[in-house]
Order: C-alpha cells, then sequence, then structure tokens
C-alpha cells in the first residue's frame, strides 16, 4: 500500500499539475482568509479545471453553514474543516449533514496539554486530521506536530481514516512515516519557495522520499 499524499494550499494550476504528476492523491485549496494561501472565491472554479475530479479538498476554518452550502456546488470531493473544540456541536453536525460523514474531513484544534481526542465529534466524519497546534493560527505554521499523540489517537480509533499533518518536509517525512506509520500524510509549507508557491524540486524531494519509505519499509 503506497501512502496518500495531499498537498495542499495550492493557489496556482502550474502547481496543481506538477503535484499530480508526480502522484497526488488530494490536492487542497484553501479559503480561509486569514491564510496566505487563500483562494478567492471567484477563483476557485479556474483552479479547480486543474484538478481532476476525486482529488479535490476544500479547506477552510469553521465555515458558517450558509457559506458551507454555497461551496458544495463547486465541485469539490471532500471538505477539511479546522475549529476550535468550543464549535457548536450543531455545527460540525451541520457540516455532516451537509457534504456526508464520508465526504468531511474534521481537523480539531486540540491544544498541546490535551491528550485525549474530542471523541464527541467522531461520529460526524470517517477522516480526520492531526495538525500541529498554534495559538491563533490554524494550520501551514511549518512547525511539526506531536507525532506520539497521533499515534496514541490512530491506535485508539483505528476504525477513522487519520492524516498526518504539520511541519512535514522532504527533509523529515521518511523520519515522520517510520515513526507514525501514517496512511496519509499532507505537506504544504514544507515544499514551498514562498507562501502558496510551491517549490517543483521539494515536491519531487518529497514524494521521491515517500516512494522511499513505501518501497523499502512498508512493503516490509
Amino acid at each position: 500500500m503506497n501512502t496518500r499524499v495531499k498537498v495542499c494550499g495550492i493557489t496556482r494550476p502550474e502547481d496543481a499539475r506538477t503535484a499530480l504528476e508526480l502522484g497526488a492523491d488530494y490536492l487542497g485549496v484553501i479559503a480561509y482568509a486569514g491564510s496566505p494561501r487563500a483562494v478567492p472565491e471567484e477563483r476557485m472554479p479556474e483552479l479547480l479545471e486543474a484538478i481532476p475530479p476525486g482529488k479535490r479538498v476544500f479547506v477552510d476554518v469553521s465555515t458558517p453553514t450558509h457559506e458551507f452550502e454555497r461551496y458544495l456546488g463547486m465541485g469539490f470531493d471532500f471538505y477539511q474543516i479546522h475549529f476550535d473544540l468550543d464549535v457548536a456541536i450543531a455545527t460540525v453536525a451541520a457540516w455532516a449533514g451537509l457534504a456526508g460523514r464520508e465526504r468531511l474531513w474534521l481537523a480539531p484544534r486540540v491544544p498541546e496539554n490535551e491528550d485525549g481526542f474530542p471523541q464527541i465529534i467522531m461520529e460526524f466524519a470517517d477522516t480526520f486530521l492531526a495538525d500541529t497546534y498554534s495559538k491563533g493560527t490554524y494550520g501551514g505554521t511549518g512547525r511539526t506536530g506531536d507525532w506520539q499523540r497521533f499515534i496514541d489517537w490512530t491506535t485508539l480509533y483505528q476504525h477513522k481514516s487519520w492524516i498526518l499533518a504539520g511541519g512535514l518536509a522532504p527533509e523529515n517525512i521518511g523520519e515522520a512515516l517510520r515513526a507514525t506509520a501514517a496512511d496519509a500524510v499532507d505537506v504544504n509549507s514544507g515544499v514551498e519557495s514562498a507562501p502558496g508557491v510551491k517549490d517543483a524540486a521539494k515536491l519531487r524531494d518529497f514524494f521521491r522520499r515517500v516512494r522511499a519509505f513505501d518501497d523499502q519499509e512498508r512493503a516490509s
């Protein structure tokens, strides 16, 4: 089995094409206006033309339900939503009801001093993303996450799909995979030359190291 790779923060069609040529399973398009990689809604249809169906991931923070309904018609396949733990459970339920739990990827912001995963949200999605917590910042920080916590969560909730994120780059992806045996990873700032601009050489190096792990260690 090959490691599934999501390249997030896609802002340019040429970067989408490069990532796809290298074997990306998913490409993330960020709607959150607070991100330096945010893509305005009016530009999304053009960008999505460069991404085949089945690989399009909408990425946002605590999307209001009325906006969520609007994005549903744009052609995305999956909806990755980051949110703080104080979000109303009714809002999480609404996202699941609109997208379907099989298409909803939940990324709760769990502070570093909390080891447990919020079980109350487990019923609303099949896929969860473990990103690095940074106060006041949602993803794309370049900071490496707590791999032991990821191991604990994936061991406890083996019936769910998990994506490892947070500070992944060519230099540490091999170590991250050896430590966590993650089935799926999410890379963003670690393969950029500037926010929202992917570096083709870094992307190639990242995928080379992922496939080396798959061939040498996952297959054994």
